[in-house]
């Protein structure tokens, strides 16, 4: 059997761990002080997670898998599509034509989140059938319809029941904490109202001051646009209608293409794409008349790269570092699109590993994605500027230092391993360090799933089998030797070195 130089570490000790590293030729240099002032670095990547739609959390595998990423990240608000849908069971009309409102569902979907301890991020999403003013049925599985209300009254009606129920039941102090996000993707098919931004902004309206009319804490904002669209013309028509606007919302991933995201031919990278289109819209609001809303990011993942289902694999680390990178200090919150592959926008998940979005595969199966997230959860609440634009430098608050690092090759090109050598300055010379990584060798499920010859069904042993892959990301303690420590990068691995405080 064949062993990595890792691997060899782990077996024959860190001496040998050291040495090996030293070993190596060709170091890129990084030169981190301690003592360097540094700036608040809020968990913004981790704080929200986007999930498959509202009915889907009564399933017992959603509530698994939300624990588990909860474990690893300590996410505060999960965010979903249909809470309106009549799968949930929200709106009917009598005989008459006199609304029914029952929130029985409401209740069972909320109350687990909040049991887990997280909050509603609530999406106001889709139109119930009996108030839609025509059955324009969306693509998805599910069938929802996204069409305008019929009557305004009666969608007023129901967003002031609907408020006052959850205020009622959970209370206004714990309700103000939620958001309130206007529908979802109106700039594209997910709304029929004709002209689009016309009649949805009339239906973003009539939402917000229905809310607010329950309390004026509730907090609401729009537009939820795909791909960076309308937030300069939403914060204008608020402003000239005086509609009570408390955050903006938008998407975009990372493969959008350039000429949806910023209306040009430019050739823009894929990994630089998603930060350039929430520093667009970060912009935007600043030029605004409305310059301290907060802008939550609702939907974004890094790249597929197609057929290569790249979601699945190691890609995710490095990209969601680099990301991390780029995107800080531009956005509040940004709500990874999906901590779960409970998810059935296509129908019916079949088989894990099917390049869907969520960092948990179907049967629980916690994917490389998912040891990224626990490994970079560990970085510091405060951040120090660094030029490497492949290295993040945090401090904790007892001192210690957190460094991440990474080697973003995309899945479509062939790259080569990286050694870095780090100068920490500041500290004791012989300081105790702890490295953990997650690569194609560390936290790397699908590899150990394809090795299992890749079962349609893993029974719960394999599941077992596969998730304990997914927590060895092979903390290492280690020392510095004389300041310096040198450590190698494989294609698309993270490291993140603790330099820790005693």
């Amino acid at each position: 059997m064949r062993l990595s130089r890792f691997a060899l570490g782990i077996l024959l000790g860190p001496a040998f761990f050291a040495a090996s590293c030293w070993a190596q030729t060709s170091a890129e240099r990084v030169v981190i002080d301690a003592r360097a002032p540094g700036r608040p670095f809020p968990h913004f990547w981790e704080q929200t997670f986007g999930s498959g739609r509202a009915i889907l959390t009564l399933r017992e595998s959603y509530r698994s898998d939300l624990r588990e990423v909860k474990k690893v990240t300590e996410f505060s608000y999960a965010r979903f599509h249909n809470i309106l849908h009549d799968e949930v069971g929200v709106y009917d009309e009598d005989e008459q034509g006199h609304p029914v409102y029952n929130f029985a569902y409401v209740d069972q979907i909320y109350d687990g989140l909040l049991k887990n301890g997280v909050r509603p991020f609530v999406e106001i999403s889709f139109m119930p059938k009996k108030l839609a003013l025509r059955q324009d049925v969306h693509p998805f599985w599910y069938k929802q319809i996204v069409a305008p209300p019929k009557d305004y009254i009666k969608w007023d009606d129901l967003i002031r029941a609907f408020a006052q129920h959850l205020v009622d039941r959970y209370g206004l102090d714990e309700v103000s904490e939620w958001y309130f996000e206007v529908w979802n993707e109106p700039n594209i098919d997910f709304w029929t109202g004709d002209p689009k931004q016309e009649t949805y902004f009339e239906l973003y309206d009539h939402t917000a001051r229905a809310l607010k009319s329950v309390s004026p804490r509730l907090r609401v904002g729009g537009p939820a646009t795909s791909s960076a669209h309308w937030v300069d013309s939403f914060i204008q028509h608020a402003v000239a209608q005086n509609v009570p606007t408390d955050f903006i919302s938008s998407h975009g991933y990372a493969d959008d293409t350039v000429q949806d995201l910023f209306g040009t031919n430019e050739d823009i990278p894929m990994d630089r794409r998603l930060c350039l289109a929430i520093k667009k819209v970060h912009d935007q609001i600043a030029a605004s008349a409305r310059p301290g809303l907060p802008l939550m990011w609702t939907e974004w993942n890094v790249p597929s790269f197609g057929p290569l289902n790249a979601r699945d694999t190691v890609y995710v680390g490095a990209a969601l570092a680099d990301d991390i990178r780029q995107c800080d200090g531009l956005v509040q919150m940004m709500s990874f699109w999906t901590f779960s592959d409970v998810f059935e926008e296509g129908g019916p998940g079949r088989e894990p590993f099917d390049g869907s979005f969520g960092l948990v595969a179907l049967g629980g199966i916690k994917k490389p994605s998912y040891s990224a997230f626990a490994l970079l959860h560990k970085l510091g609440q405060e951040r120090i500027l660094q030029d490497n634009s492949n290295v993040l430098v945090t401090r904790r608050r007892d001192g210690s230092l957190v460094i991440a690092a990474w080697n973003l090759v995309d899945p479509d090109k062939s790259g080569t391993e990286r050694s870095v050598e780090f100068e920490i300055r500041g500290v004791a010379p012989g300081s105790e360090v702890r490295v953990s990584r997650a690569d194609s060798e560390h936290g790397n499920t699908l590899a150990a799933y394809k090795s299992m010859g890749s079962p349609r069904y893993p029974t719960q042993a394999q599941v077992r089998e596969l998730n304990r892959v997914a927590e060895m990301t092979s903390t290492q303690n280690l020392r510095l030797s004389k300041g310096f420590i040198k450590l190698q990068l494989p294609v698309n691995g993270v490291l993140l070195v603790e330099v820790l405080k005693k």
